[in-house]
């Protein structure tokens, strides 16, 4: 029986954020997937190819855009099978680097599924050999999630999907309905609208996304009506009926919708069914999630959980800062849990948004004396010359101190654009308005939307 400092239960962002740090202060760690390669579902049917096919999708919409170009190459017509191939390459690239990353650190990857028998033994059953067992003086499960499946609606159906099985859909769809209109299901949105796909999407909640800023929010959902998408809030599932060309959604507002594919994108379920938690004393939810402290600890202990299978933000980047938090929390107790406010949201629609810090709600509850600064992208240089006019830039900043409390954008490239109010942010020293003002640019970029937000912020106050 192999004994282990630590066994991480799979592969994913989160666990290979925990083996890396882990091995790095030369702990002995394994990790145990019930896949043959690693990456968990962020890597093979998850972040990954969703995000490739949305980046296939973009360059597509943009090339029948480019007025220049389409007097050239004339009409561009690709499927959704075509599209979806040219996340493969990126699949087996990073499945070949991450299992760099645990050869080189002398990290064993156990194939197998895993099972607790008492806080200190794992039986693993790999496919085609006889289980054995391992032990080890602590275990942090890092085994992500799933789409959740509401009883009754049979996924079995060619035209019944979620956001796992779309990935493999075989073909071009003239309409889909989304239900469920979190960011899995407003990032399909934008994907399918992309293609030319008549989208449907049923929120069951008042407005789209309503964690973020609200007029972040409210500029998506003014793009994808503009796109031709039609949205329909405050509705609740009542029953589907799937036909052998169409399927037929009923809400309990009584709407009836048809169109070619349902595509179900409300929640996800933690991968806990089969662990054996029962076993050890962990109790998870009704969604599969485990609760755990500010340091990732369970209930029990010896035993942490870490990424989407604990719950919010369910983010692959989170997912990877709460597994080497934990790691290091294993090497050194007295660490000091990571800062979750300076966790960016990235949310892959078309244009992208992406935001750090609080929202416009938040100050207001808190009684903050804040205001704001804008640049819509339209008048910046890069943007004009990129043809990528739709979306802003805003920074929220203490009206006294200057304090930078929030940035949010929309925008083309907002999930890159964002860092840099992040890393300003995350600097005692650096943290003022006052900053962006005082720093050189590169022009034309669109990293200069902060000197203008900033200057615009400054006209504000008193």
């Amino acid at each position: 029986m192999n004994q282990y400092d630590v066994i991480v239960i799979g592969t994913g962002p989160a666990g290979e954020g925990t083996a890396m740090a882990l091995a790095k202060n030369h702990r002995r760690v394994a990790v145990v997937d019930r896949f043959a390669e690693v990456g968990g579902g962020c890597t093979h049917w998850g972040t990954i190819p969703s995000k490739a096919l949305r980046h296939a999708v973009k360059t597509l919409a943009d090339l029948r855009a480019n007025r220049l170009l389409r007097r050239h190459i004339g009409p561009l017509q690709v499927g959704f099978s075509e599209l979806l191939a040219s996340a493969s390459g990126v699949i087996e690239a990073q499945v070949a680097m991450r299992r760099r990353f645990y050869d080189r650190n002398r990290v064993p990857v156990l194939e197998g599924s895993a099972r607790f028998l008492d806080t200190q033994t794992l039986q693993i059953t790999p496919r085609s050999e006889p289980a054995y067992r391992v032990t080890a003086e602590r275990f942090v499960i890092a085994t992500g999630s799933r789409p959740y499946h509401p009883p009754g609606l049979d996924f079995s159906h060619p035209r019944v999907h979620d956001s796992d099985s779309i990935l493999r859909y075989p073909h071009t769809p003239f309409s889909v309905t989304i239900y469920g209109a979190g960011v899995i299901g407003c990032e399909y949105a934008s994907i399918f609208l992309g293609m030319g796909v008549k989208v449907t999407l049923i929120n069951t909640q008042e407005r789209l996304l309503s964690f973020l800023d609200e007029e972040i929010a409210e500029a998506l959902s003014y793009h994808l009506r503009d796109q031709g998408c039609i949205i329909r809030h405050n509705e609740q599932f009542e029953s589907l009926e799937a036909r052998e060309h169409d399927v037929l959604l009923k809400l309990k507002s009584g709407r009836t919708i048809k169109t070619d594919l349902l595509l179900w994108a409300n929640g996800r379920s933690g991968n806990t069914e089969g662990l054996g938690l029962d076993a050890v004393g962990i109790t998870p939810n009704q969604r599969g999630q485990i609760p755990v402290d500010e340091h990732y600890r369970t209930t029990v202990p010896g035993i942490f959980a870490v990424g989407d299978v604990i719950g919010p933000p369910a983010l692959a980047s989170a997912a990877y800062q709460q597994g080497s938090a934990a790691g290091l929390f294993i090497v050194d107790p007295a660490a000091p849990p990571r800062r979750d406010d300076l966790i960016p949201s990235g949310i892959y629609t078309i244009p992208e948004i992406s935001s750090v810090g609080r929202t416009e709600r938040e100050l207001q509850h808190a009684g903050v004396p804040y205001e704001i600064g804008h640049t819509h992208f339209k008048s910046l240089a890069r943007a004009q010359m990129t043809s990528q006019p739709v979306g802003m830039l805003k920074i929220l900043f203490h009206a006294k101190t200057l304090e930078i409390l929030g940035v949010h954008c929309f925008g083309d490239n907002a999930s890159e654009i964002v860092h840099i109010g992040q890393t300003v942010m995350a600097s005692r020293d650096l943290n003022n308005l006052r900053y962006f003002v005082n720093t050189t640019f590169n022009y034309p970029t669109m990293a200069e939307a902060y000197r203008i937000a900033a200057y615009n912020g400054l006209n504000r106050l008193a």
